[in-house]
């Protein structure tokens, strides 16, 4: 059997560095993106946080955060 996986708390006093959490992506409107699967694009719509809507051209595309695929250039 095996235990759930548990977050461990970072005690200020430790001299082991929290780890570190990766800035959330941002986008502005016009922003030239890549994708893994879709190639280039234009960042077209922003909803929020929460996703964006990208042209590649032939298609339109609403990727959700977290922007796994999705590099700014």
């Amino acid at each position: 059997m095996t235990k759930p996986a548990v977050t461990r708390r970072h005690l200020p006093s430790s001299p082991f560095k929290p780890p570190v959490t990766p800035p959330l992506k941002q986008f502005a409107m016009g922003d030239r993106v890549t994708h893994d699967e879709h190639g280039l694009g234009r960042v077209i719509g922003i909803e929020d946080e929460t996703a964006v809507l990208v042209d590649f051209g032939s298609l339109q595309v609403r990727i959700a955060s977290p922007y796994g695929k999705l590099t700014k250039l």
